[in-house]
């Protein structure tokens, strides 16, 4: 990701589009991405001899679920790091320049700990976003895989 001028400003636009969907329409995106006749995920995984059906297998709803949910989400992650990497003063890159220091000493030893504070954050927002994710997978999977409804003629 470039780290000034209109590339960083052009990138951090587009990487930021998933957030501006609401969770409803992600859903539904994912529904029809999934769908294995007119979803590239779904045409893909069966062409690939793969069986499918985030609507009858348990397993591939959680996945398809946790997949779409970091689809959605990694975005504000990635704000957030970006944001706190650019408050780094230019300082300590000069410094780490001059004592010759590798890109991951730069990154061990500067970086990561200038993001702790930005990281706990965007774990925060993770976490407490988690608790509130309801709305994506009933739109995706209705209610559940294999949901079924409760006969009337059952005696």
């Amino acid at each position: 990701m470039p780290a000034k001028g209109w590339k960083a400003s052009a990138v951090l636009v587009i990487v930021a589009i998933s957030l501006l969907i609401p969770w409803n329409v992600v859903g539904t995106i994912w529904q029809i991405y999934g769908r294995t006749d007119i979803g590239l995920l779904g045409a893909a995984l069966a062409a690939l001899g793969v069986d499918y059906s985030y609507t009858g297998n348990a397993r591939d709803a959680r996945l398809t679920v946790l997949v779409m949910d970091v689809w959605h989400w990694t975005p504000l992650v990635a704000l957030l790091c970006y944001a706190g990497l650019r408050a780094i003063p230019d300082a300590y890159y000069r410094a780490a320049r001059i004592d010759g220091a590798s890109k991951l000493a730069v990154f061990r030893y500067i970086q990561l700990p200038k993001l702790r504070g930005v990281l706990m954050i965007a774990v925060l927002l993770r976490f407490m976003d988690s608790f509130m994710i309801y709305t994506e997978p009933f739109v995706l999977t209705g209610g559940g895989p294999a949901m079924r409804r409760p006969s009337s003629a059952s005696t």
